[in-house]
């Protein structure tokens, strides 16, 4: 998830080089990280995660705009370093290096922060036990939930299989790179493409599996239906980052920052139509298990058309303002989000837990349990950023 900006030779199959950082995309990256921090924090008071006494309805809208988008997009920013990095340092390589930036972390996070995390909510309905016989029956006798730590896993997977392709042929994704480079002034049309492919990977993904079928075997988990969503976003990444990422979709002076207005209604209309979607299943269809396929296949077009244009618009809005002085705390908390996003979540599920009892308004609640959440994460990162060695993974 390292955020260093690449240029190719004049052909879009050469090797990029490595360049300075990319400071619109490091700030969309560190967004997301406090984007996923928000998310932790809210669903407790949300309709469908109602686990505290306290609720509000904005919560919901938050977590249904969050779920729709930020996954996906933290894929897709992977990817656009992944193909440039084959190139660059060779597949034997590239995966050592993600071994240790990626599996490293998912290995020790699966062993001690999502226990600890999880311990918050047994210790809520079970108080008698004991957190080493609860660390006990998690890693032998499950479940063994992976949390937010899942990307990993199936990030690595997916730099496994670019790794392979990259080997099979290393234009294969020439085609995409091609599109980066017309999207600099066309960008509807990278826009169309993306939607188009999103989709059709997506629609027939929830019909078949429905929004709560999980694969999991041991710390590994991840959504059935959303799993080739996710594929299609990390390598349309990589395509973009291919060659000349400065000179295509994502340049600095191309048309894609210059429409955010347009990105914003083409992310608005099919919000509002998935929140129209809800009340159609809730209010008249009665919550019916399972959806009818109609249904199905309709919000799943609504989400794949949020999820691409939300991210289009988030792209833009940090290309537009990308010389801007107003990223004054994202900018200082670049270089520590990826290990806030490793250590945030027993944090997050502990200040629940003591926010639990108290009579006291769930905006209070997730004001407090947010502002508290990013500043220990963060001040754990930096602490852990000290010992020696653990920049390179962290």
């Amino acid at each position: 998830m390292t955020s260093i900006s690449t240029v190719g030779h004049a052909e879009a199959s050469a090797v990029p080089k490595a360049k300075s950082r990319n400071l619109s995309l490091d700030r969309a990256r560190t967004f997301l990280t406090l984007v996923v921090l928000l998310h932790h924090a809210v669903i407790p008071y949300t309709y469908f995660g109602h686990t505290d006494p306290k609720s509000f309805f904005g919560f919901d809208m938050i977590v249904l705009a969050t779920d729709s988008f930020f996954m996906a997009m933290f894929f897709f920013l992977s990817g656009l370093f992944a193909w440039s990095g084959i190139a660059r340092k060779g597949p034997l390589n590239y995966l050592s290096d993600r071994l240790l930036r990626i599996v490293l972390p998912f290995a020790i996070c699966a062993f001690t922060v999502i226990p600890l995390a999880y311990y918050a909510i047994s210790l809520r309905h079970h108080p008698e036990i004991g957190f080493s016989a609860f660390w006990w029956n998690m890693v032998t006798k499950g479940p063994w939930p992976s949390g937010p730590i899942w990307f990993l896993w199936v990030l690595f997977a997916f730099d496994l299989v670019a790794c392979l392709l990259y080997k099979l042929s290393p234009n294969l994704l020439d085609p995409i790179n091609r599109l980066s480079l017309h999207g600099r002034r066309r960008p509807a049309v990278f826009f169309a493409v993306m939607l188009a492919v999103t989709a059709a990977f997506y629609v027939p993904g929830l019909m078949i599996y429905g929004p709560s079928s999980w694969f999991e075997f041991g710390p590994f988990s991840v959504q059935h239906g959303r799993v080739m969503l996710y594929a299609s976003y990390f390598f349309f990444g990589a395509g973009i980052g291919v060659a000349q990422m400065d000179r295509g979709l994502l340049a600095a002076d191309g048309r894609m920052a210059k429409v955010s207005w347009d990105w914003m209604v083409l992310a608005i209309v099919p919000y509002c139509l998935l929140w129209g979607l809800i009340y159609i299943k809730r209010q008249i269809l009665g919550n019916p298990s399972p959806l009818p396929n109609w249904y199905e296949a309709l919000y799943a077009l609504c989400f794949a058309v949020f999820s691409v244009a939300i991210m289009f618009l988030i792209l833009a809005f940090f290309q537009r303002f990308r010389q801007s002085g107003s990223a004054k705390l994202l900018d200082p908390m670049q270089a520590d989000a990826y290990g806030m996003f490793l250590v945030h979540y027993p944090i997050a599920l502990w200040l629940q837990y003591w926010l639990h009892d108290y009579d006291w308004p769930a905006i209070v609640k997730v004001a407090i349990g947010l502002t508290l959440t990013i500043a220990f994460s963060w001040g754990l990162t930096r602490a852990l950023r000290q010992i020696p060695g653990a920049t390179r993974v962290l």
